[in-house]
This record gives structure tokens, sequence and C-alpha cells, in this order.
């Protein structure tokens, strides 16, 4: 199981929607075929691993870090593949949480003569998609707060000058947490003041499941507008990949002309400040078949997700400088006045990522 693992991850950043799956089958103590999931309407683990295997596959164990299909989707349920290739035992790291599937496979399997096994590795697993999981079970992606800040916690001069707080190799890392996601989130703070790219720009040396011409799978570009304010000339909407306004501007003229420039326009019920409702937008995200949604934005944008409790895990890059009490904070968190009032993390990792600090925490689930 700990083989499907390792190739479950080499889909990292090209199976989404789908989750990522790996499948070796062994038998008589070797391996005799194995794969992975890479692309979805393409193949799954369990077919790459068969075909590898041919005729060895017969009385074979496949082990799979997810439970296989048993439904007709984009392909078909691998669950009849396992069974023509008559392979022995099924070993299983969890159950899919896909509402299509979830113990409808293991009773297929059963009901066919085929030894199951369920929960190996479970843990090690369930990481290979935090945000299917949360998808299937809640209707919600997700969501990775990103921040890049000083030692002091500042994220840009009082005149908004940010280039570049952390180094090569910080935004290196960045650049994979993205592709990893399914959509990038910003608020049209961000986009006025930075023009930003919000776009995946690593290439096939970084990317182990592209072919050496493929293009980087682009996440949806998600800007938080509730005005409406979005420049037709913006840099993100020139660039390869889709671009959504969550905005509470209904005006249709307004509409039209961001329209024309290339984006697509949903709007969204406001919150009590006039805002976009982030729950509603979460939500309309899931139904787009969101797993994984990356927020990179200003104080304002980043404090609100913290405050309405849709941010499960903070990701910052701390750098070993000071920029002063005069420089822009991380979050705007109004009504934060005492202690009472803080927001508790758990740290959940802290490493080294070339010269700064990347720190993991999750919004704590026991604040006492």
């Amino acid at each position: 199981m700990a083989r499907a693992v390792r190739l479950a991850w080499r889909g990292l950043y090209t199976t989404d929607p789908n989750p990522r799956v790996g499948c070796v089958l062994v038998r008589d103590g070797a391996v005799v075929g194995e794969g992975f999931h890479r692309r979805a309407g393409e193949p799954h683990a369990e077919i790459h691993a068969i075909q590898a295997a041919g005729a060895r596959a017969r009385g074979a164990t496949a082990y799979i870090t997810l439970e296989p299909c048993c439904h007709h989707g984009r392909t078909p349920p691998c669950t009849d593949a396992l069974l023509r290739a008559e392979v022995s035992r099924v070993v299983i790291g969890m159950e899919d949480p896909n509402p299509l599937v979830r113990g409808r496979g293991v009773r297929r399997l059963r009901a066919a003569g085929v030894q199951v096994r369920s929960g190996v590795l479970e843990t090690a697993v369930r990481a290979l998609n935090p945000g299917f999981e949360r998808r299937m079970r809640g209707a919600l992606p997700l969501v990775r707060c990103k921040l890049a800040a000083s030692l002091d916690g500042r994220t840009a001069m009082a005149d908004g000058e940010s280039r570049w707080i952390t180094s090569d190799d910080a935004r290196r890392d960045v650049q994979r947490l993205r592709a990893r996601s399914s959509a990038v989130i910003t608020g049209i703070g961000t986009v006025l003041a930075d023009d930003p790219h919000l776009n995946v720009r690593l290439g096939a040396a970084q990317i182990p499941a592209l072919g050496p011409d493929e293009p980087a799978r682009q996440p949806l570009r998600v800007v938080v507008d509730s005005g409406l304010r979005l420049p037709t000339d913006a840099r993100l909407l020139r660039l390869p990949g889709a671009t959504l306004v969550a905005t509470c501007n209904d005006d249709p003229a307004a509409i039209a002309r961001a329209n024309a420039a290339g984006a697509e326009v949903q709007v969204f019920p406001a919150d009590a400040a006039g805002r976009v409702d982030l729950p509603s937008l979460l939500r309309y995200l899931a139904e787009r078949e969101i797993n994984e949604a990356l927020i990179e934005s200003g104080p304002t944008l980043a404090g609100a997700a913290m405050q309405a409790g849709i941010v499960d895990e903070l990701v910052l890059y701390l750098a070993p400088h000071l920029m002063g009490a005069n420089a822009r904070g991380l979050f705007h968190l109004p009504g934060v006045d005492g202690m009472a009032q803080r927001l508790p993390l758990d740290i959940t990792d802290v490493r080294r990522v070339g010269c700064d600090l990347r720190v993991t925490a999750r919004p704590s689930r026991n604040p006492d």
C-alpha cells in the first residue's frame, strides 16, 4: 500500500477534479503491475495496473488507495475491470466518500467472491485527497489561505510596495500550492493594486505526470469583486485558463463589459457588510467540482475569510527581515479588540523553504 500511495502522489497536479489514486498488483510476492490515475477522463489507476500486469493479474492481490468505482462516469467501473482480470484479493486504503460509490464498490467485489480488506494506511491515504473528501462529505471545497510576511508580520509597505517579501524558493513553493489547487481566490483590492497573474508557471520538469510538451493545468481564477470594478484590461483576463468574477452587482451593463473582456460573472447574495457572501461562493465552487481552493489576497479578504470560518488551513511564509510598524499587516479583523476575541490556531508544521520559514496552521477546534 505504501507503494500505491507514492504512485498516487504523482497525480497531485493533474487529476483534478478526480481524486489521486494509486494501484499495485502483487502475485507470488512480486509486483506484476502498477499505475496511478493521471487525468480525469483517462484510465483509472486500476486499469493502468491491470494493463501492465496482463495475464499475471489473475489470482493477484490489488492494493488500491481508494475504493474502486462501481459506476459509469467518464470511464467504466473499475470493479468490473478487477473482476474481469480475476484478481483474488483487494486491499483498500479508504472507502470512497463519493455517494455514488461509498461502500458499493466493496460490496460488489465481495458479492463476486473477492476477498476485500479496507482501512490499510488510511491516514496516509486520506492525506492524498483532503479537498475531494471535503467536497463529497460536506459539499464544500477545502480552503487554504496563503500569506507572505516579514518576521514582524508585515505584508507590504505603507504605500503598497511588496515585491518581493519572500525568496525565490518560497515563491516556487507557492507555485506548487497553486498547481495542486482547483481554484485560486483573490480580492479586487489585490487586482487593482498588483495586477497579478495568479497562474501556474511550472513546466513538465516540475510536474511528473505531464508529457514534455504538455502545459500545466491552470486553476480557476476567482476574483471576489462585490462592486464589479474589475478592469477590462486586467492581466489575469489575458492568460490561459478561466477567470470567474464573484460579485453582488447585478447591473447588466457591467456584467456585459466583464464578459466581453473574457471574465465569467456570477452574482452572489451580499453579507451584512454588503460584500460577497463567502460561504455562498464556496458552495457554488463545490458545485463546480472545486476540491481545493487557495486564497491569495490582501488583509481584507484574508481577514473576512477567517472571520467567516471558511479557512481550513493557513500557509504563512515568513521572511527574515523587519518592515516596521507603518507597513501593512496580515489580516483585517474588525471586532478583535481584546484577548478574548483572538482567533486561536493549531500549528501543524514548520519548515525552512530557502531562507524563509513556512508555517502551516489550522483554526483551532479547541479554543481553550
